[in-house]
């Protein structure tokens, strides 16, 4: 059971004058905007650090650590924020952030040597310190709107919050990139320092403690208990789904047991603690209990919405990986509008349900359109997609927290939107996890029969390499592999890089000029066996290498006809190495001509003139070979990037489509939940503005 109302608990949001909670409101969202910032500014910065730092091999566990830290602690803040107030538990979060972004900073720095194994190491490290800050940040600042503001006027402030999270994911590539190139990309970490500082100022000077009066024991052991559970759980689905281990692996299904295991003696230690981390009597609250569900789902819908629109975009559209953060502002900004546009609408109607639901049906309308998406669709057509399913989705930001906060006891404010945000975070991770399973099995399907299409419309070595393309990709047999986060070249790079490789080639074979050989080789479009087969190319091109071997054979014939003994001359008449028309000519040439030195001297003459128009007859079929080899190469690219493009559409789309199934689910909860209004405000209710300790 809830405990007793608290004696000592202060109503807040009556006694605080409303500029010192603006004041109040202007530093934890400065430090809301911080965490939030930093996880798409951090994104853009990454090949540069992972370059600098020679921490390949570590490149995801960059953001996994953050994940890690950030998500399994924040039921965990949500409660101590309960017991020991708002602002102790905020300011120790935002020192802790700028703690590990400092040191993030400073990582593969001289002076810190070969601590924990190198730079990218110590990187890995600081950034999960950077989440453990993090995970109070988000936590607390949300719950705090809760204390400062009453009912009626809380969801447009959470709006507010809704509309940092949108800013940060315009702002941090831009911000990202800029420093990253014209400072340096330690900047991208040392930024938050002096944002961060200015945060807190405002936090320690106006910010009271925000206490609950609630005076507990802290449940030490569920706090150990739900890390035990969230972190494997975390980290065997990221493994997962990023392919570093097969699902049925025994690290995976370890992981996966001992987060079972963590969490059936979580449940049974909430069952008996009087304080628990997460009271389990908050399910029996059918708000708590269906919002949470709901939240869960929205979670897996809106990172699966961002990840894979930005695949898309990358992939289809061909927008450059790093510009593909700011491609999405579209959706940032229908996410904006929703999440304000909402809180401002349920602050004057007193009802949030209704918009909640509303704004599912729209998020669900998006999630079609996307589903509609292929290969030729406009980035017009995109625009308009993003802004409606931004719209949908922007009152899930605010509305579901106001919906949590309003159903529990004021006391339990702090553990209840803590443990909604957990319940967003997990959906994240799982329907990450999920949709890019969903993303990998049917990429290869779709690839496979994209190729064999484009075969079937094809003759010759076109259509036989694009078929066996096909198979392999549909055994599995073969070594072709599509990095997803790499911009893809379009139809008009593909034709200037053979339009090149095509001068290269002529220039090698009617001059052999080395600069144009180097050029072939180092061609990343050309097959090996091409290379191998133009690397050989002698000095003056092909037909002055014919005509170099001609020499000898040459020198042989005139020393025949001019010695004038027929024998002689049939014997050299049979050589293989002469031309076959030659061979004839010379076997049935008459014997008076050999006795004629005017006939001989025409005879040879014309046989130069033979032998110098064979080697330029070969220099031609060499170069005609080739360039059908190009021709051929180009094609299969051109039809290759065709099948690829319309295959990662297609498989997108799906996507979509489930994500239209995880809107429905979603709608269900909610519409499960209690129609609740908010309180209002009555007249003459509100006391005077008092002090309180700061």
């Amino acid at each position: 059971m809830s405990p007793a109302a608290p004696p000592e608990r202060i109503n807040y949001a009556q006694t605080l004058s409303l500029a010192t909670k603006r004041e109040i409101l202007f530093g934890v969202l400065l430090g809301l905007f911080l965490s939030a910032l930093d996880q798409t500014i951090v994104a853009t910065a990454m090949p540069r650090i992972a370059a600098d730092l020679s921490g390949l091999s570590l490149y995801t566990w960059v953001t996994t650590a953050y994940l890690l830290t950030n998500t399994a602690l924040v039921p965990i803040y949500g409660k101590l924020s309960d017991l020991y107030g708002r602002k102790p538990i905020l300011m120790f979060g935002i020192l802790v952030f700028l703690l590990g972004s400092a040191l993030c900073g400073l990582s593969g720095e001289p002076f810190l040597g070969n601590l924990f194994g190198g730079g990218m190491m110590q990187l890995v490290v600081f950034r999960g310190l950077q989440g453990i800050g993090a995970a109070a940040l988000g936590s607390v600042a949300f719950a705090i709107i809760a204390d400062l503001f009453e009912p009626i006027d809380r969801p447009r402030y959470q709006g507010l919050f809704g509309a940092v999270f949108g800013l940060s994911s315009v702002v941090g590539p831009l911000l990202g990139g800029f420093l990253t190139d014209h400072i340096s990309w330690r900047w991208v970490f040392y930024v938050n320092l002096p944002l961060g500082l200015i945060a807190l100022a405002f936090i320690a000077s106006k910010m009271p403690r925000l206490a609950s009066g609630l005076r507990a024991r802290v449940d030490w052991l569920g706090a150990a208990l739900i890390i035990v559970f969230a972190v494997p759980l975390l980290l065997g689905l990221t493994w997962g789904a990023d392919g570093n281990f097969a699902w049925t692996s025994p690290t995976i299904l370890g992981l996966f047991g001992l987060s079972a295991a963590a969490l059936i003696a979580f449940l049974f230690a909430q069952s008996r603690h009087p304080s628990p981390i997460l009271p389990l009597s908050l399910f029996r609250n059918p708000t708590f209990a269906w919002g949470a569900v709901a939240r869960f789902l929205i979670g897996a819908a809106f990172l699966g919405a961002i990840l894979f629109l930005s695949l898309y975009l990358v992939q289809v559209q061909g927008v450059s990986a790093t510009k593909a953060g700011t491609a999405t502002i579209p959706l940032t900004v229908g996410l904006i509008i929703g999440a304000i546009g909402s809180g401002q609408i349920a602050s004057r109607i007193g009802r949030y349900k209704p918009l909640m639901l509303t704004g599912l049906v729209v998020a669900a309308l998006g999630f079609f359109s996307l589903s509609t998406l292929n290969a030729d669709t406009p980035y017009s057509g995109v625009v308009l997609r993003m802004v409606l399913l931004g719209l949908g989705l922007g009152p899930a930001l605010p509305l579901y927290t106001t919906a949590l906060q309003l159903a529990v006891k004021p006391w339990e404010i702090g553990v209840a939107t803590s443990a909604g945000q957990f319940f967003q975070q997990m959906g994240s991770t799982i329907g990450t996890a999920i949709f890019g399973a969903v993303l990998t099995a049917g990429l290869t399907t779709n690839l496979a029969a994209q190729f064999a299409a484009q075969a079937a419309a094809q003759q010759g070595t076109v259509a036989t390499t694009l078929r066996s393309i096909s198979e392999e990709i549909r055994s599995g047999s073969g070594s072709r592999s599509q990095d997803r986060n790499a911009t893809p070249p379009s139809p008009e790079e593909l034709r200037a890089t053979f339009a090149a490789l095509r001068r290269h080639v002529t220039q090698a074979i009617e001059t052999g000029d080395r600069k144009a050989i180097a050029a072939i080789q180092n061609n990343k479009v050309l097959p090996d066996e091409a290379k191998k087969q133009l690397a050989n190319i002698p000095e003056g091109g092909v037909a002055a290498g014919v005509t170099t071997r001609f020499e000898p054979v040459y020198e042989a014939v005139a020393a025949a006809v001019n010695s004038g003994d027929p024998a002689r001359l049939a014997a050299v008449a049979a050589t293989p190495q002469l031309p076959a028309e030659l061979r004839a000519r010379l076997a049935q040439l008459p014997a008076p001509v050999l006795a004629s030195p005017a006939a001989r001297a025409q005879l040879l003459a014309g046989i130069k003139e033979g032998l110098a128009a064979a080697a330029r007859q070969a220099q031609q079929q060499a170069l005609q070979a080739a360039l059908k080899g190009v021709n051929d190469g180009e094609q299969v690219a051109l039809l290759s990037a065709r099948a690829t493009k319309v295959a990662f559409a297609q498989t997108v789309a799906t996507i979509y489509r489930f994500s239209i199934v995880v809107a429905a689910l979603a709608f269900l909860a909610t519409l499960m939940m209690p129609n609740l209004s908010m309180p209002t405000r009555q007249k003459g209710d509100r006391p005077a503005p008092l002090q309180v300790e700061v």
